[in-house]
């Protein structure tokens, strides 16, 4: 879709009241009149209990159908609202995503006796401890399923990792020993090897796993009718399985089925790799822009705007970054906080919405607020400007105007179908001025500033050339109205 948007449809602190399915419906199709045309959900199988945001996945199963972990219900709701939700998502043209976790599951039904050793947990490649029996939580029978759609169960062969011996009660990150077992290398690098990241971590190199997340993709895409998957921990996950599984995805539900990974690394070396050995086929979080948007918004009028798309998957691999500026593990108190200050939220969403490459998603508590302890106001009307701009000005090729470091812009030419041109102007200083040329075919026009804040006229002249304003600290959006 062209100038396609995502929302993100959760922040961390969405209350536990099994009501958010419900409320979401209810918004659709506002959503969908504010110019959204995707939304990605939060994971909705059964996790350790209703307080669980999902990513401490018990049973893929279970989408609020099974008195199991304490209640039918998810935190987000029960298996008729989410079925009700994409119905209704889809009867008003907007796309659905499901957050899919395959990296680990938690909340084992019983433990079982295995061979382990202990590594050390800031150098997994390290062993700490001789081999020796341990006691984890590593099985999974499902008894309040009883069976019901799929028979597998999951035991320690399934698995290359716990965090903790139930034998002694000492926690760790314990590798589990055996034939064929070990950690996959086709992960990021960090802390040695980050193949384990939390519970009972899935040993994808397993004929046998392998087999079922064939068989429950294929469940899932049938019962709920989603649209594509976004890939929880893509870096904690072997490359040589994602590759097999996206070419799986795509062989069994088509091309136009979206899938998109959350690969958390600010390192274009990394990324570049990551993305070589999964054959480019997984879009990717720009994980780099996001950090940029952060130091900039940090370092105030010192930063260098012209280096803002450095290091950035958009930079770099423009048909397959997913833009965003925040999400649920950025936002404030979060392990990976690393949010964006308010100030400099409408020029960071202008930098994803109004320009050429790029799928950008809006965050949930950006768009209608965060809750929690540390509660931010969300900024709905300024997104819904700036996704308004995009669906009617931002379309065509992009003339960057990146000379001076503190005032930069850009142009988007238009095309066939939209032939108007949009003038983009950025300070991270005072209000400032910047002179960009539209085009020859533009003289005499008198262009206005889309965003509201300014009330001057630009008048193109005979060259195609405005000089266009951008509020101190802030963006404009300038085109002929």
């Amino acid at each position: 879709m062209e100038n396609a948007v995502m929302l993100q449809g959760f922040e961390w602190y969405i209350p536990d009241d099994g009501n958010h399915f419900k409320n979401l419906k209810e918004l659709i199709p506002e959503l969908k009149k504010s110019g959204f045309d995707s939304i990605w959900l939060p994971p909705f199988c059964k996790a350790t209990g209703t307080n669980d945001n999902g990513y401490g996945i018990y049973d893929l199963y279970d989408l609020g159908e099974f008195d199991q972990k304490g209640n039918k219900r998810t935190k987000y709701g029960t298996r008729e609202d989410l079925i009700d939700l994409i119905d209704t998502s889809h009867k008003n043209g907007i796309l659905v995503y499901a957050d899919i976790v395959m990296n680990h599951k938690a909340g084992a039904d019983y433990t079982e006796k295995f061979q382990a050793v202990e590594v050390d947990p800031n150098d997994r490649t390290k062993d700490i401890s001789d081999q020796h029996e341990i006691e984890g939580w590593t099985g999974f029978d499902f008894p309040g399923r009883k069976g019901k759609y799929s028979e597998f169960k999951w035991n320690f062969n399934h698995f290359t990792g716990v965090d903790m011996d139930n034998k002694t009660g000492k926690t760790g990150i314990f590798r589990i020993v055996g034939e064929n077992k070990g950690w996959a290398y086709g992960v990021s690098g960090e802390k040695g090897n980050f193949d384990y990241l939390m519970f009972a971590n899935i040993d994808h190199s397993h004929p046998d796993v392998f087999n079922e997340f064939k068989s429950w993709t294929k469940w899932l895409v049938d019962n709920t009718k989603v649209d594509g998957f976004r890939i929880d921990a893509a870096k904690h996950i072997d490359d040589i399985f994602m590759a097999k599984f996206i070419d799986h995805v795509e062989s069994t539900f088509g091309p136009d089925f979206y899938c998109f990974g959350e690969y958390w690394v600010n390192d274009p070396n990394q990324t570049g790799h990551y993305l070589y050995e999964t054959e480019y086929n997984l879009d990717i979080f720009d994980v780099g822009l996001h950090f940029n948007l952060f130091n900039a918004a940090v370092g105030g009028g010192d930063y260098d705007l012209r280096k803002i798309f450095d290091n950035s998957v958009v930079k770099e691999y423009p048909t397959i970054a997913v833009t965003f500026v925040d999400n649920h593990d950025s936002q404030p108190g979060e392990a990976l906080s690393s949010f964006v200050d308010p100030w400099f939220k409408r020029i960071a969403y202008g930098l994803i919405l109004l320009r050429k490459d790029g799928y950008p998603c809006v965050f949930y508590g950006d768009y209608y607020g965060i809750k929690g302890d540390q509660p931010v106001e969300g900024m709905k009307e300024i997104i819904d400007n700036l996704i308004f701009i995009r669906k009617n000005y931002a379309y065509g090729e992009q003339d960057d105007y990146f000379e001076d470091p503190h005032t930069i812009g850009f142009v988007r030419k238009g095309n066939e179908k939209h032939p108007g041109r949009l003038a983009v102007a950025i300070t991270n200083r005072d209000r400032s001025e910047i002179k960009m040329n539209v085009g020859k075919d533009q003289a005499g026009k008198i262009y206005r500033d889309l965003t509201g804040q300014l009330n001057e006229e630009v008048t193109i002249d005979e060259e195609g050339n405005g000089v266009f304003i951008a509020p101190a600290g802030s963006i404009s959006a300038w085109a002929n109205k």
